[in-house]
């Protein structure tokens, strides 16, 4: 098994976690409006759980965005290059824009989790919830998980300059894809 299949296959593992983590947000903002606009009653727990649950879904998100080539840049330029240029544009990219500031989020991440475990923190509205940490901690480990997506892509982009022939770029989407279904 080759290691750009291994990461898909993590990666949308991952990518189903969100999914999943978006319908329990959905059904948590169901609840919150209809308990405030039916019962007139505000818990404030799940109001903060939302806020936890929409942070880890955006967080981990970035990642698989990045495996499903899914993220913003200058479309009009990049259109228009080759697609070896387009290899080479997001090798540097992955390589010198994206790893440095996920390595900084991923590092100083640590030291912000530990410092909530460490002091114990919780919610400061009565009411809220307890053990901060754990939503601190999808900092660092989104990171860690952002660092093997720039793995996956930097890996494909890395097949597509080995190829001798211009193939086209989704037909090494498309065949990375079909590997992670076998």
């Amino acid at each position: 098994m080759k290691l750009t299949s291994l990461l898909n296959k993590v990666i949308n593992a991952v990518g189903y976690f969100c999914a999943l983590l978006m319908c329990l947000m959905l059904l948590n903002v169901f609840y919150d409006v209809l308990m405030r606009y039916l019962f007139n009653d505000v818990d404030i727990g799940m109001q903060e759980l939302e806020w936890h649950l929409f942070a880890a879904m955006f967080m981990f998100g970035i990642g698989y965005t990045l495996k499903e080539d899914g993220h913003v840049r200058v479309d009009v330029f990049y259109d228009q290059f080759s697609d070896k240029v387009k290899a080479w544009v997001n090798i540097f990219g992955s390589i010198f824009l994206a790893l440095p500031i996920t390595i900084l989020i991923l590092y100083y991440g640590i030291n912000y989790t530990d410092e909530a475990y460490e002091m114990g923190e919780g919610s400061a509205d009565p009411g809220g919830l307890p053990h901060r940490w754990i939503i601190r901690s999808v900092i660092p480990v989104s990171s860690g998980f952002v660092i093997l997506c720039l793995l996956q892509v930097i890996l494909l982009q890395i097949e597509i300059l080995r190829r001798p022939n211009s193939e086209n770029e989704s037909t090494a989407l498309s065949s990375s894809k079909d590997e992670e279904k076998q």
